[in-house]
């Protein structure tokens, strides 16, 4: 791994005096392993959102940096996350989402398992008509389950099994949003959409969690929610993102609003805020829905955005709800140019990864600390062994 090591001492300087990260880190396969491994392996990862499986025997094939992966809600209706391979000889399990009837059937040998990942039916085992050998100890061959968790209806995966328990590590930013510890309703096919763009997905965290951008990037957003009217939210190692004090709600022709969460208080009856939780997931709140994006690494230039908005209540007008999610699809879809803009600007060879305006850029610029912090315990960790 020694030709991947990078220099890191600048990235993590005071914000008056600390450069980004280096190029290689968006353009180089290397680095963008190693940060997959330090970064999204060994941390609190979101994988999907809840309503993926929204009845119990929903399965969805899912691939997270390159491990195959199955999505369930079993038949008690808790949602699980297993590696989707048979324990036999690898075989992929289930290749398009749809319904557990009975059990989770391999096609390569029909070795069976329960939708707890139980292994119940080893066909043919132990010869011809022998459906059990005392070699095969089922009650140790189960499905590989990946640790998971849900929040804010995100299933947060922890792959290495190796991070504190979610609420521990989460602790901060769960205490902050405490009063929206409320159920959360999914809008709808149309309340979900996906954004492809060309750029390593640290980009998309960067822009996201910073308000500076927004007189010149989003006019419209701007117009009413000034620059002046934006605070920063920084949690060192955490998370970090951006509060706007002047939120408006979107109203129908004929007034209609969407039903807020019950119990706020007044301080929402303006403000929003927008927080980026390390590594790839996005998260907004206001007063009437909230939504969250879950970035998908796809190769170093590349990432999937999966949007998904949530309301207070499970029965909010159809035609608001579609309107809400085309005005925050049009918004997230001006960041476009500029994640993918300064994908194109890591190619040039003499770029040293930048500056942060010290009154602006704090909230990346701790995202940056992060990367650089978790990588440098990482690499420590490794030279150990």
């Amino acid at each position: 791994m020694a030709h991947t090591l990078t220099d890191l001492s600048a990235v993590r300087q005071p914000i008056e005096r600390a450069h980004g990260l280096p190029n290689g880190h968006y353009t180089d396969p290397a680095i963008h392993a190693e940060e997959t491994r330090a970064l999204l392996i060994d941390g609190w990862s979101g994988l999907a959102v809840t309503a993926d499986v929204p009845e119990p025997g929903d399965a969805v094939p899912m691939e997270f940096l390159g491990i195959p992966l199955l999505l369930i809600r079993d038949r008690e209706g808790q949602i699980r996350v297993f590696q989707n391979i048979c324990r036999h000889r690898g075989m992929i399990l289930v290749e398009e989402p749809r319904k557990i009837e009975g059990a989770i059937r391999c096609p390569y040998h029909s070795w069976c398992y329960s939708t707890q990942g139980r292994l119940v039916s080893t066909p043919h085992v132990g010869g011809p008509g022998q459906n059990t050998h005392e070699g095969i100890k089922r009650d140790e061959l189960g499905l590989i389950e990946v640790r998971s968790h849900i929040w804010r209806e995100v299933v947060w995966i922890n792959v290495s099994g190796k991070a504190p328990a979610f609420e521990d590590a989460n602790a901060k930013l769960i205490e902050r949003w405490a009063e929206f510890d409320k159920p959360l309703f999914h809008g709808g096919p149309e309340s979900a959409f996906r954004l492809d763009v060309n750029c390593n997905w640290k980009l998309a965290v960067e822009n996201y969690c910073e308000s500076y951008h927004l007189p010149w990037v989003h006019p419209g957003l701007n117009s009413y929610s000034r620059l002046e009217d934006h605070y920063h939210i920084e949690e060192k190692g955490l998370f970090s993102g951006q509060g706007t004090l002047v939120y408006r709600q979107l109203t129908g022709e004929n007034g209609e609003m969407f039903p807020d969460f019950d119990g706020l208080s007044d301080k929402w009856n303006t403000a929003a805020e927008y927080i980026a939780v390390f590594p790839n997931v996005l998260l907004g709140v206001h007063r009437d829905h909230a939504f969250a994006i879950i970035l998908v690494p796809e190769a170093q230039n590349r990432t999937s955005e999966h949007i998904h908005l949530f309301y207070a209540t499970p029965d909010t007008d159809a035609h608001l709800r579609n309107r809400n999610a085309e005005l925050w699809q049009a918004v997230f879809e001006e960041d476009v140019f500029v994640v993918e803009g300064m994908q194109r600007g890591r190619a040039a060879p003499d770029f040293d990864g930048g500056r942060f305006s010290p009154a602006m850029d704090g909230p990346t610029h701790l995202f940056h600390d992060w990367v650089a912090g978790r990588l440098q315990a990482h690499r420590t960790d490794l030279a150990a062994e």
